[in-house]
């Protein structure tokens, strides 16, 4: 820690934008403001070419080509039109579709919202680790079912999906297959092809990028994918988002992906390595911790733990040096139980005593030394306090 504020440990709900994102960014907006659907004239036409690069470089990043990107606002809006565009383009087939009770709010939101107008919704359980079984993805598929959602990897306990399993699986039914990659993309390797994919969902502001931006992907071919616009007024992004589009986003967006593709290896490696260590730090220093998601398929930079015979939101406040957030509270405002930690079959007792450890590019060795000295020194002192 170099200065007064705290160790910034929550990369899994943001990240800093890079340095080079910014840069990149910034004579879009003031020297070349122009609007990109302006085709008349040079504004225009300098806008249009940095959208397309941008573009291009998006799609390099997860194996698509570039008219399969469509910009949103992020991963929340990318998610809405694409649980809610394919059912409504598929209605002829059938109304019944799928996911699992551990996605995100902004996945089970259009879920919920389907339902209220009469799709049936069938939410799989998932393991211990918060994992779903391909096999009960298939079990459930009916000759109605046009459309399954699985999220790439848990943003609360890290847990990634055997999502090219379950989607070889939708491809043999002639099912579309969504996954919520918000988590994945820009830090672990993501390819559309060999995930078995029709549509996926990012977010910018999750591996770098600005805040306000992120895509869907929607497949062209074998099969191409159709959508119902969930939103209307413009003909932009084929019509599916229609409005101007943020120019100086989608360049810093594009170069969040351009940077993603040249330091992604090495720095997943380096994450995984820190939070090993700061895994097996806080395994020695601490008695009843328990660790939460998959011990080998999960995120690099991604450590939950939960804490025996402890008050997490207590813990909390006694950790404010370190910038952290508890699984038991991540929704809103709202402070309800984790539908995640909840799912995987944690006691409650556990649950309101969990944290959760988003490690980052910007985290050192010694910023993991520092925070497990910090968090064991402090459940010690509020154990003592309450023998």
């Amino acid at each position: 820690m170099t200065d007064a504020r705290p160790i910034y440990l929550d990369h899994m709900a943001t990240t800093p934008c890079a340095p080079a994102v910014v840069e990149a960014m910034v004579p879009y907006l003031g020297e070349h403001f122009g609007n990109a659907g302006s085709r008349a004239h040079a504004y225009g036409w300098t806008a249009e070419s940095a959208v397309k690069l941008a573009r291009g470089r998006l799609a390099g990043l997860i194996g698509a080509t570039p008219r399969e990107i469509v910009f949103t606002s992020g991963a929340t809006e990318a998610n809405n039109l694409a649980i809610k565009g394919a059912a409504q383009a598929a209605m002829a087939k059938g109304r019944h579709v799928i996911t699992q009770v551990t996605e995100h709010k902004a996945a089970l939101g259009p879920f919920d919202v389907l339902e209220q107008y009469g799709w049936q919704v069938t939410r799989l359980p998932v393991d211990a680790h918060g994992r779903v079984d391909p096999g009960a993805v298939e079990a459930a598929l009916r000759p109605e079912t046009t459309l399954v959602s699985i999220q790439h990897a848990n943003n609360e306990i890290g847990t990634l999906q055997p999502i090219a399993a379950i989607g070889a699986i939708c491809r043999e039914r002639d099912v579309l297959l969504h996954t919520d990659a918000a988590q994945t993309v820009g830090k672990l390797p993501v390819d559309v092809a060999a995930l078995n994919v029709d549509l996926l969902s990012l977010s910018g502001h999750k591996f770098y990028g600005p805040k306000g931006i992120g895509a869907l992907y929607i497949r062209r071919r074998r099969p191409r994918i159709a959508l119902t616009a969930q939103a209307h007024g413009g003909d932009q992004e084929r019509g599916l988002r229609p409005g101007t589009l943020p120019v100086h986003q989608i360049v810093g967006l594009g170069a969040a992906a351009q940077l993603a593709l040249t330091e992604m290896h090495a720095e997943a490696a380096r994450q995984a390595g820190l939070r090993d260590r700061l895994r097996d730090l806080l395994l020695d220093g601490v008695a009843d911790l328990r660790l939460n998601g998959h011990p080998i398929e999960r995120l690099p930079g991604n450590l939950h733990v939960s804490v025996g015979f402890i008050e997490g939101a207590g813990l909390l406040t006694a950790l404010r040096p370190l910038a952290l957030s508890s699984g038991s509270a991540c929704m809103s405002e709202a402070l309800t139980p984790s539908h995640v930690l909840r799912a995987i079959g944690l006691d409650p007792a556990w649950i309101h005593g969990s944290l959760r450890f988003g490690l980052g590019r910007m985290t050192t060795p010694e910023d993991v030394d520092h925070a497990a000295a910090r968090v064991i020194s402090t459940i010690q002192r509020i154990r003592a306090r309450a023998a």
